[in-house]
C-alpha cells in the first residue's frame, strides 16, 4: 500500500454526484488536499474538445472517473439512448484523453448490472459476458462493459495503470431522490417521507417484492477505490487478469425488496400499508457480488443496512431543509438569510454531516 501524498494532482469527474462526492470526502479526509472538480456547465465530458483542453491545462497525476448517467429501472426503460450515448461517451473522451496527456492512474467505476441477467449468485468476476444481460438495463450494461474493456485495451498496449471496481447497489447522502427516476432505496424513502407527512394510507412499490439485492453504503465505496488505488502494481496484477482485471466492490449479503421496503418505511417512521404492483417489472431475480477479491486484498464493508438508511434518511431531511432555507434566502428573506450564512458557518463545524453535499 502506498503512503498518501497530499500534492498528488486528482481529478474527480462527477463529484457532485453520489460517488463523487463520497471520494471527494474520503480523499480529503485522507490527507488528499489538490483535488481538482468541474461542474457539469464548465466541463462537459461527453465533448472530447473538451476534455483534452481541460486535461491539458490542469496537469492531473490521477483521475476517479465516477461520471456516468444513472438511474433506477424506469430511467433506463424510458431514456436507453441517453444512457448508452452519454456513458461511453464520457468513458472514451477521458480514458482517451488521460492517455494522451500522460496521466497513468485511472479508476474506473461501473456496475453489478455488467454481469448476465441469471448469472450464478454470488457473481465472480469471471462471469462477465458468460451469458445475456438484463433486457431493463442492457444500454447502461453494454457501456459499463466498454468502460472496462477500454482500461484493460490501453493498459495491454500502452502500459497504463488503469484499474476498474464494479460497485454493487449504492446508498447514501447525495442520492438523487426522485420518485420515478432515481434508483429503489432514495425513490422508496422519499415516498415513504412523503407518504408519513400527508398520512397516507398506503404506499405502492414498483414489483413483486420478491426481487433480492445487495446495497452497499456510499462512503463504503469510496473507501474501497481509495483502497485499490494504494495497492501496488503487483497486489493488483496478482489479484486480477489482463482481460478480467475488474473487482467486485459490495457488503457480501442480500435482502429482497419487501424486506427493504418494509426497514425503510421503518426508518422513516411510516406506519402504512405496503402494497407490490406486480404490473411492474422485477428486474434481475438476485444480484449479490462474490466480493472474496477484494476482501483478500485487505478491504471489508463496515457500515450495516440499518444504520446506513438512518444516516441516509438524516442527510435526505437535511437535504429538503436546504432547499428551503435557499429558497427563503432567494427571496432575500432576512431571517432566512442569516440562519443560512449560520448554518454553513465556521461556528458550527462539528456537524458530523458538515462536509456533505445535498442532491443537485
Amino acid at each position: 500500500m502506498s503512503t498518501p501524498n497530499p500534492h498528488t494532482r486528482i481529478f474527480v469527474a462527477g463529484h457532485n454526484g453520489l460517488v463523487g462526492s463520497a471520494l471527494v470526502r474520503t480523499l480529503r479526509r485522507r490527507g488528499y488536499a489538490n483535488l481538482v472538480t468541474r461542474e457539469r456547465d464548465q466541463l462537459d465530458l461527453t465533448d472530447q474538445l473538451q476534455v483534452r483542453h481541460f486535461l491539458q491545462h490542469e496537469r492531473i497525476d490521477e483521475i476517479y472517473l465516477a461520471a456516468a448517467t444513472v438511474g433506477g429501472i424506469h430511467a433506463n426503460n424510458s431514456y436507453p439512448a441517453e444512457f448508452i450515448y452519454s456513458n461511453m461517451a464520457i468513458e472514451t473522451n477521458v480514458i482517451h484523453e488521460a492517455w494522451r496527456h500522460g496521466i497513468q492512474r485511472l479508476l474506473f467505476l461501473g456496475s453489478s448490472c455488467i454481469y448476465p441477467r441469471l448469472a450464478p449468485q454470488p457473481m465472480l468476476e469471471s462471469a462477465l459476458m458468460q451469458g445475456s444481460l438484463e433486457p431493463t438495463n442492457e444500454p447502461y450494461a453494454i457501456a459499463k462493459i466498454a468502460g472496462i474493456k477500454l482500461c484493460e485495451s490501453y493498459n495491454r498496449q500502452y502500459g497504463t495503470r488503469y484499474r476498474s471496481v464494479m460497485p454493487t447497489n449504492l446508498y447514501g447522502p447525495g442520492d438523487n431522490y426522485h420518485s420515478e427516476n432515481s434508483h429503489v432505496i432514495p425513490a422508496l424513502m422519499q415516498r415513504f417521507h412523503a407518504a408519513r407527512l400527508c398520512g397516507a394510507p398506503s404506499v405502492t412499490v414498483w414489483g413483486t417484492g420478491a426481487a433480492a439485492r445487495e446495497f452497499l453504503y456510499v462512503d463504503d465505496l469510496a473507501a474501497a477505490c481509495q483502497h485499490v488505488m494504494a495497492l501496488s502494481e503487483a497486489a493488483y496484477r496478482a489479484a486480477t487478469e489482463p482481460t478480467v482485471s475488474h473487482i467486485n466492490i459490495g457488503c457480501g449479503e442480500d435482502i429482497t425488496i419487501a424486506a427493504l421496503a418494509r426497514l425503510i418505511a421503518r426508518t422513516v417512521g411510516y406506519g402504512g400499508e405496503i402494497i407490490f404492483d406486480h404490473s411492474k417489472p422485477d428486474g434481475a431475480p438476485r444480484k449479490l457480488l462474490d466480493v472474496g477479491c477484494i476482501n483478500r486484498l485487505g478491504w471489508r464493508a463496515s457500515t450495516p443496512l440499518e444504520r446506513g438508511l438512518q444516516e441516509t434518511y438524516h442527510a435526505f431531511q437535511r437535504a429538503l431543509a436546504s432547499s428551503r432555507r435557499n429558497a427563503l434566502a432567494r427571496a432575500l428573506d432576512t431571517q432566512s438569510v442569516g440562519q443560512r450564512l449560520l448554518y454553513g458557518s465556521a461556528a458550527n463545524p462539528g456537524h458530523p454531516y458538515a462536509d456533505m453535499q445535498a442532491p443537485y
